[in-house]
């Protein structure tokens, strides 16, 4: 019986890393490489034509970036499975893109074995989180950060609330009422001590959460 192929988006602004990336992928014969793109905007297009099993997504990316991309996908084309792929120091922590919609998360570092084991658990449905992002990210320790106290529904109120999206448009993009999401950013501002929005990205930037830089794109 002949396996399924996985088919696999690579997405990095760095040609290098996608072309690292393909001879890592390469040792399986069950994963096929059927694009690689360089930046959110490009992922979520590619995407919406050919339908990959998994992307394999970066973080840091000119223009919205692998976060924001991360939840476009998520939220519009589910049987899309996201596995980040991110220099550990570098990004918001585990949490964040699982809230966001990825299914898996591992460093840039890891080896090839490590990777395709990351694409066949993700193709899956399974989450995978690496050895490295859970040790150097501390995703299952209580008490991390003030965020530790969100439910994953409130931290992806809080993303979209960060980035100036408005009660309407939150409600729609969850399938909840508008004064469902009001009732989630009362008691994000109650769990995180905070009385605005801004206040709320503050300490978002503060704590890792998202990138300064992030939001001024938005």
């Amino acid at each position: 019986m002949t396996k399924k192929l996985i088919k696999v988006l690579l997405v990095d602004d760095h040609q290098l890393i996608r072309y690292s990336l393909k001879e890592s992928l390469s040792h399986s014969e069950d994963i096929e490489i059927i694009g690689d793109v360089g930046s959110g905007e490009e992922a979520i297009e590619f995407t919406r034509l050919h339908h990959p099993d998994v992307i394999l997504m970066d973080l840091r990316m000119p223009g919205m970036g692998g976060l924001k991309a991360t939840e476009q996908i998520a939220a519009n084309y589910p049987e899309s499975r996201i596995l980040v792929v991110s220099s550990c120091d570098a990004a918001p922590y585990p949490a964040t893109l699982l809230a966001a919609g990825a299914i898996g998360f591992v460093s840039k570092n890891s080896a090839n074995d490590e990777l395709i084991s990351a694409v066949r658990a993700v193709a899956d449905g399974i989450q995978y989180l690496s050895p490295e992002v859970k040790k150097t990210l501390s995703l299952n320790k209580p008490g991390n950060t003030p965020f530790s106290a969100l439910s994953n529904e409130e931290l992806r109120v809080t993303l979209m609330l960060i980035r100036g999206e408005k009660g309407k448009h939150i409600a729609e993009k969850m399938h909840i009422e508008p004064k469902t999401v009001s009732a989630y950013r009362s008691r994000i501002y109650g769990k995180l001590s905070v009385r605005t929005d801004v206040a709320l990205a503050l300490l978002a930037i503060r704590y890792g959460i998202v990138d300064e830089a992030a939001i001024l794109k938005k």
